[in-house]
């Protein structure tokens, strides 16, 4: 494996003194415009770059921000796309970082900001954090955010709007057995997704049943047990909505390995419309949220905290539409 280039490599491929190269490349006066432009071409020749850290500590700036996730799953993918186009263009790097604690490690977000705030990036966009309010020196956008006291700017779907035309679809359908695998007790987004699907039902004179929930915690293994869970006995649902795309999927694997037919025994309708939810076989209904938009938001949110003096502007909270996309895995109930 090649070595990076140093400092000396470029001092030597130049042929002027390590301290002459460190002027040329911070912009410090003292050396000729030539040597300069010398330094800068050894530089871009031989691909160095210096160090994030020594650059924070000659000037007030890293010129990279952060991207902290739990984990690099379907949703926090598509939320780093919509960052990564918003950034393009502006004067900033994009770091995405994962801890190797899990998303079920409780405080993920102090211990990663704790790494990389103050040396490494200038702010962070966090995707779905357990905690929302977090001491550091930094700017913070929250995505998806915790159920507590919302102290940081925030971005996120309109979680109990799409619930609801979710829910009220299947009901129009004909569905009246329709149960609901519920994500996060701890986001803000799975409580919606509670209270839009027992609005829906409300609305429609279903009376609610306790036993046609079953926590899925937006996790794909949860998900199929929480759906084995609800297809396992006389009284089966005869629609279920899945609290997110991944665990709609799950649902339809654990129909399928039961012998249940999709959509004819069973409709399923999941709720983000990841990659996976229009490439499946027969395709799933969803409601979309703007996974790229969202990101892409809270980008341009959180350049405007930079941008601020201070990095300190007024917290503001953005909640974006979401839309039912029906596909091939609704369908009205068998008679």
């Amino acid at each position: 494996m090649a070595l990076r280039p140093t400092i000396h490599d470029v001092a030597r491929d130049a042929g002027v003194s390590v301290s002459t190269v460190s002027k040329a490349v911070n912009g410090r006066y003292g050396v000729a415009s030539e040597t300069v432009e010398r330094v800068l071409a050894s530089v871009q020749r031989l691909g160095y770059a210096s160090s994030l850290i020594a650059s924070s500590m000659r000037s007030s700036r890293t010129g990279v921000i952060g991207v902290l996730v739990a984990d690099f799953e379907p949703f926090s993918t598509e939320v780093l796309k919509g960052v990564s186009t918003a950034l393009r263009g502006h004067a900033f790097d994009l770091l995405a970082y994962s801890g190797s604690q899990g998303p079920d490690a409780a405080g993920w977000e102090r211990r990663s900001l704790s790494r990389l705030s103050g040396t490494l990036i200038d702010g962070a966009i966090i995707v779905t954090p357990t905690v929302v309010n977090v001491p550091v020196d930094v700017p913070i956008v929250a995505v998806d955010p915790h159920t507590g006291p919302a102290d940081l700017p925030t971005v996120e779907a309109d979680s109990f709007g799409g619930a609801l035309q979710a829910v009220r679809y299947l009901i129009e359908l004909g569905h009246t057995r329709i149960a609901f695998v519920a994500g996060r007790s701890d986001l803000r987004s799975s409580i919606a997704r509670d209270a839009g699907y027992r609005r829906a039902l409300a609305d429609a004179g279903i009376p609610f049943r306790p036993d046609m929930i079953a926590i899925g915690g937006y996790d794909t293994e949860a998900g199929r047990e929480a759906a084995r869970a609800l297809l396992s006995h006389a009284g089966r649902p005869t629609a279920i909505f899945a609290a997110n795309d991944m665990s709609a999927l799950a649902v339809i694997d654990v129909a399928r390995e039961l012998g249940l037919r999709v959509p004819e025994d069973l409709s399923v309708i999941g709720f983000d419309d990841v990659p996976e939810a229009s490439q499946a076989t027969p395709a799933l209904s969803t409601v979309r949220q703007p996974m790229k938009r969202i990101g892409a938001a809270a980008a341009t949110m959180l350049l405007g905290l930079l941008d601020a003096p201070g990095g300190d502007a007024a917290p503001s909270h953005l909640r974006l539409p979401t839309r039912l996309v029906p596909r091939g895995t609704t369908a009205p109930p068998t008679r």
